[in-house]
């Protein structure tokens, strides 16, 4: 027999709870034209720098045709700009711009006003519960 809390009820008061931050993080996110996928976008070009096309749908686990419709949506709102590779022109050179990282910036608020409610100890803890959980799930984030 089990001893302490049943999975399953865990389980579902996290996807109870992931739901909830998730409308609230959309709401935010959508506020700033963001939504999750253009986030995490956002969010690679911010930490490496400027990236080829190619290497940017390969570090998001995508494939090339999907990163590049992203990419023309984030284009079409001015969150990054495409240019051409001085060395090879046939690759593409993808940055975000001043009003990309202003809505990363904004978009990634409400996060940090959500699990900056946790001190360092319980953040570190749940960071280390949501990776085990994820390799249980076969991500490959």
């Amino acid at each position: 027999m089990h001893a302490g809390p049943d999975p399953a009820r865990v389980g579902l008061q996290f996807l109870s709870v992931a739901y909830r931050v998730r409308q609230a993080v959309d709401q935010h996110m959508a506020a700033a034209g963001l939504s999750l996928s253009r986030t995490k976008t956002l969010r690679l070009l911010a930490e490496r720098g400027t990236l080829h096309q190619a290497e940017l749908a390969e570090a998001l686990g995508q494939a090339p045709r999907s990163v590049t419709q992203a990419l023309e949506a984030l284009e079409r709102l001015d969150l990054i700009a495409r240019t051409t590779d001085p060395q090879d022109r046939r690759r593409k050179i993808v940055t975000p711009t001043g009003k990309g990282r202003a809505a990363l910036t904004a978009g990634e608020q409400r996060l940090r006003q959500l699990f900056g409610s946790l001190d360092g100890r319980q953040l570190a803890a749940l960071d280390r519960l949501l990776t085990t959980i994820d390799v249980a799930t076969g991500s490959t984030d």
